[in-house]
């Protein structure tokens, strides 16, 4: 399951999971991905569940933090299994080359941060650059960039 973003249906899965009246896992997913309910949104998940504030109450204060952090959270011993042990080095180059990347589709693209973000992140050009065994991130970024504007084209 993933969240992009703070959203109704990201905050009936948080209040499902939150009920602490059982221990029970309440969903079959084996990896849930999304935003973070850290310290400063479970205050207000709290407030919500204690009747204190309602729903449009909550998504208003949430506006403050309009930049979520990520998570993923590994919720059965299968999605466990899938992890393999990766390249510390290669996965900080693939960060340096997605971030110079991102900030090229915001000038070149005139896009917004998260829509670039987004695009970028879901293209298969991310994917071949994800996969260390590609060794994709040891092109220069901007052979990178160019292929992901060719997919991107190619989309429309």
């Amino acid at each position: 399951m993933r969240f992009n973003r703070y959203n109704d249906e990201w905050f009936d899965f948080i209040i499902l999971n939150r009920n602490l009246e059982t221990i029970e896992q309440k969903h079959d997913y084996d990896i849930i991905e999304g935003p973070v309910a850290d310290d400063k949104v479970q205050r207000r998940i709290n407030r919500y569940l204690e009747g204190e504030i309602s729903r449009e109450e909550f998504f208003e204060q949430l506006t403050k933090y309009p930049d979520p952090s990520h998570q993923i959270c590994f919720c059965t011993i299968n999605s466990l299994r899938m992890l393999k042990k990766t390249n510390y080095k290669a996965i900080i180059k693939i960060e340096d080359i997605s971030e110079l990347i991102v900030e090229k589709l915001v000038t070149d693209f005139s896009f917004d941060e998260q829509t670039a973000t987004d695009k970028f992140f879901s293209s298969d050009t991310f994917a071949k650059l994800s996969d260390t065994e590609t060794k994709f991130y040891k092109k220069d970024w901007t052979e990178i960039y160019e292929l992901l504007k060719q997919e991107l084209s190619n989309a429309k």
